[in-house]
């Protein structure tokens, strides 16, 4: 792999991390419904952003050299599908009694999808403008 594709890797993780961190904090503002934190709350808040950022970097890193040149739309559906699933059936391995937050881990699982769809869309659009070259 040469340097080059690297740099490209590397656009693409920061765009992808930064298109999964923008819905994901919109999202925590409107779930936390609050502006009264305190500091041990602002490290949490914290540590999720930042979580989420590699969560969107890794992604797109990986969509990159998943999609290359191909046009199929399934693969790239499946490439969002599978990462927010991963991302959110997580708190199922955690939890113990699953089917009594069946309702906030669905709400979870479609906000990751969302949060990785949208990273997707940004990605799209910059190699569509050929910000971004796609893997060859």
């Amino acid at each position: 792999m040469s340097n080059l594709e690297r740099i490209e890797s590397v656009k693409a993780g920061y765009l992808g991390g930064m298109g999964f961190t923008f819905p994901y904090v919109l999202i925590l503002a409107i779930n936390y419904g609050t502006w009264d934190v305190h500091v041990s709350d602002l490290i949490s808040l914290g540590i999720k952003v930042a979580i989420a950022f590699i969560s969107g970097f890794l992604f797109a890193v990986t969509y990159r050299y998943i999609v290359r040149t191909d046009k199929n739309g399934h693969l790239k559906d499946g490439a969002v599908l599978a990462f927010g699933l991963v991302r959110g059936l997580v708190p199922v391995e955690i939890s113990s009694d699953i089917f009594h937050h069946l309702g906030q881990l669905t709400i979870l699982g479609i906000e990751s999808i969302i949060c990785f769809a949208v990273a997707r869309f940004c990605l799209e659009f910059a190699f569509e403008r050929g910000w971004i070259k796609l893997f060859s």
